[in-house]
Formats: C-alpha cells, structure tokens, sequence
C-alpha cells in the first residue's frame, strides 16, 4: 500500500516537472506574433488537476439572453390585504433621455473570484453609506443612502434610496419573475412623472435597487394631512397619473398596484410614480389572470378572474381620483370578502359637492364593464386627457414639467426625511444578514448601471398621438 502510494507520488512529480519545463517567458517588448506563439503552445494541467473551469461571459443586457426557467414564474403575487406604503423610493429629477439607447455591460455579483483589477470596477453594497430606514416591505427594507467617495460609480456625494430585497424570501414565494420584471421596466421606461433605476446588482443573498431619493414623502402622507385635495390640486396630480400610465399603456406595461402610497412627491411638488413590483409586461391582445394588487383599488375584472388588461389601471385611477377628492376610496370594509362584494355589485356614490365635470371623469373611469370605461378605447389615454375636467391643463406644459405645482412640500435639504413616517425612519439602519438561496442562477443578468443622460440622444417625447386642447 505504502509502495503504491510512494510510486504515484513519484509518478505526478514527474508529470508536474516535464510540464514546467514546457513554460516559457516571454519579455514585455516581445510582439505580439511571439505572445500569439507562446499561447500557442501554452502547458496544460488537466492530466494532473482535471479539466480546466470554463469561463463565462457576461452579457451586456442589449444582448439576447435564454429564456428563463419556467419554474421562476410559478406562482402569482399574492393580494395585498391591508394597504402598504411602497417600496421604493422614485426620482426626483427628470432625464433627458427616454429610452436607454446603451448600457454599461454588467458585473455579475455573484460570479466566480476575478482578477483584483476585474473585482475592483465590480458594483455591491459596499459603494453606499446606509443612513437611515425610510420604508418596509414584504421583502425587505427600503434605505436612504449615500453614495461612498472614491466609490467605483464615481466620486460623488449622491443621496439614494436602496431598494432591499431577501432573494429566499422572493423564491420560496415564486416571485422572481416578478422581481426580473420590475428590473427590467426600470430600466426601460423613461418619464417625468415615473421613478428611474440608477444602478441595480445582488449579492449571494439579496437584490439592491438604487434610485434617486426623493425627500417629498408619499402622496398617500400629504392627503392623510390635508384630509382631502381641492379639485384644483386633485386635477394637476391626477393629470401628471395619467400622463405616466399613459406612457406606460403605449410602452406595453400595466402597473396593476396604483396607489397613493405608491406615488410620491418631489420637493418642486410634482408626482412620481414607483414601485413596479406588481407591472406586466403585455401587448393589446394579451389579458392576465393574475389575482394581484391592493383590494381597494382592484377592478372588478380582477376580483371576478375574468382576465384584466390595461383597463384596469384606469380603474385604479378612478379610484386614486375618488379618494384624492373625498379623503378615502368609494368602497371599504374590514371585512375582505365583503369588500370584495361591494366592489363587484355596488354603484359609485358621488358627493354632491363635487362639480359636473367631476362626476363626469369619476364616471368614465369607475365604469365595472371594462369595454365601458374611459381609457379603454383605441386612443387609450387619451380619451381621459380629452374629458372636460382637464380642460385647464395644458398637456405639453405638464409633461414638460413647466406648469408649476401650487403646493411644495415642506423640505429642509436632500437629505430631510421629515415626509416619511417615524415608525420607519427611527429604526435602526441595519442591512441584516439573510440566508443564501440554494439556487443560484434565478437572478442571473440582474446587475444594470444607468446610461449618462448626457451621452444619450434626447428621445424622450411627450405620448400624444395627436395634439392635445391648450
């Protein structure tokens, strides 16, 4: 036995030995046909230590990549029974650009050991200096963060909001299609009234969303202060919803979870709608089946599994418009299932306050027969642009953001939370430890850096098929 041993020692030394004396090396100032040679003729270990590891590629997200597994999109999100604050935090600014014409080629967090001078251009957590707790979800927190100097995202002292999800929290829950699909129509859709992804990437156990941090707060927060909006500030709100549900409708994308608590207000006043958690991507013909959204502002289509499309947003705006105007949706209940009845066979109760024009719209849009309600005709949007409400507003000023909001929340600098709610921000700012999935490849090519805008062409154009009353 010893002998044996001894022997197939002896044996790979040998092997080791005569490959060594293979290796050649070649000076700097060699050519480049002597480099060529040299790899040429380069020693190979896979008689001693096995075949080599193969190396892959990363692909830039332009480049097509396989179909994902379907065992990724088992399963649908589950309804959301008791109303949430959302889960992201939108941007403030608007981007020149409208479409995302290139990208920075993508470093996978979870890969493979590179080389240091590979590992060092590599995005992750490490690159933003948590500051506080500004939101909770059913994945995760939602963090105000600073972009680190010397950071390699360049040098800046940047204020974000970090979107932080738990990847054995999302998988067990059959949610990465899902989450996928929210990366994906981030990093698509460019609007001045729509949130835009800056960076995302994962870790082995969570994904990071960065977004520009928003220090306005949730209208869902103003409208529980003012109680109700006057008409006049209801309609600018509304008009710069439809003005992004719009855009969305034309781009393919249903948002399915329009809430107040999913929209937020930048410090000039202007709406910004965010989380895209619940959003499909669909063209006109497709309807989905999926039981997904917040109950109160779910249609009727939706509650019946009669297979909903975009006309369903409008619903959603219907109702966002109700509250906004009344102080709480049309129909409640603390009672789900009895929610869920009224929703389906109750008519819509107007205030008697409200002007005709208002009745109009809220009509229009609360129709419960989808065909019936405004929106859903072949010029979608902009059937609600046209209703007799809007008619102050002046479509191309609004979404050139140069009508000016009357009301400006209260902010003190870029870094003020006092618009978010103290149960969040008094928590302790931590980014906890989470479990590693087994499964790894659920999340692969997730890993995305915001084009420069100013490198980009200006494409982004107001969504008007046709022009629009002044």
């Amino acid at each position: 036995m010893l002998n044996s041993t001894s022997s197939e020692k002896k044996n790979l030394q040998s092997l080791i030995s005569s490959n060594l004396k293979r290796l050649t090396i070649i000076p700097p100032s060699s050519t480049a046909t002597a480099t060529t040679a040299a790899a040429a003729h380069d020693f190979d270990f896979s008689d001693v230590f096995g075949p080599s590891t193969p190396h892959f590629t990363t692909q830039s997200p332009s480049s097509s990549s396989p179909s994902p597994s379907p065992s990724a999109f088992i399963g649908d999100p589950l309804v959301i029974h008791s109303r949430s604050h959302s889960f992201v935090g939108p941007s403030p600014r608007y981007t020149v650009s409208s479409s995302l014409p290139f990208q920075i080629p993508e470093v996978e967090a979870d890969t493979q050991p590179k080389a240091e001078s590979e590992s060092k251009s590599k995005i992750g957590p490490e690159d933003f200096e948590i500051l506080r707790v500004i939101g909770q979800g059913a994945f995760g927190k939602v963090f105000q963060v600073r972009k680190k100097i010397g950071s390699v995202l360049g040098d800046g002292d940047g204020i974000y909001a970090m979107k932080v999800m738990r990847k054995d929290i999302i998988i067990k829950k059959n949610h990465v299609g899902y989450m996928k699909a929210e990366r994906d129509i981030l990093a698509k859709v460019v609007h001045p009234f729509i949130v835009q992804l800056r960076y995302s990437f994962h870790t082995k156990s969570k994904l990071y969303l960065i977004l520009d941090f928003i220090n306005g707060g949730h209208l869902f927060f103003h409208l529980y202060r003012q109680g109700m909006f006057s008409e006049d500030q209801a309609r600018f709100y509304t008009a710069e919803i439809v003005s992004a549900v719009s855009h969305l409708h034309k781009c393919g994308i249903m948002h399915r979870d329009l809430k107040p608590e999913n929209i937020l207000m930048d410090v000039d006043g202007h709406i910004m709608l965010t989380d895209f958690g619940l959003a499909k991507e669909m063209n006109g013909l497709d309807r989905s089946n999926s039981m997904c959204g917040t109950t109160e502002y779910m249609a009727p289509e939706i509650l019946l599994s009669k297979g909903h499309n975009k006309d369903a947003d409008w619903w959603s705006v219907g109702i966002l418009l109700y509250e906004m105007l009344t102080g709480q949706p049309p129909f409640t209940h603390a009672n789900r299932q009895k929610l869920q009845q009224r929703i389906i066979q109750e008519k819509v109760k107007l205030p008697p306050y409200l002007s005709s024009e208002a009745h109009s719209l809220l009509k229009g849009l609360l129709q419960k027969e989808p065909s019936k309600r405004l929106g859903s005709g072949p010029s979608g949007g902009d059937e609600i642009k046209y209703n007799k409400w809007f008619r102050s507003i002046n479509w191309k000023k609004l979404e050139a953001r140069e009508i000016e909001p009357k009301f400006k929340p209260d902010v003190s600098g870029k870094d003020c939370t006092a618009n978010f709610d103290r149960c969040w921000t008094t928590m302790p700012p931590d980014d906890s430890p989470a479990p590693t999935p087994t499964a790894g490849e659920h999340f692969k090519g997730y890993t995305y850096v915001a084009p420069n805008p100013w490198l980009s062409p200006k494409c982004y154009v107001a969504p008007n098929p046709r022009p629009l009353p002044k």
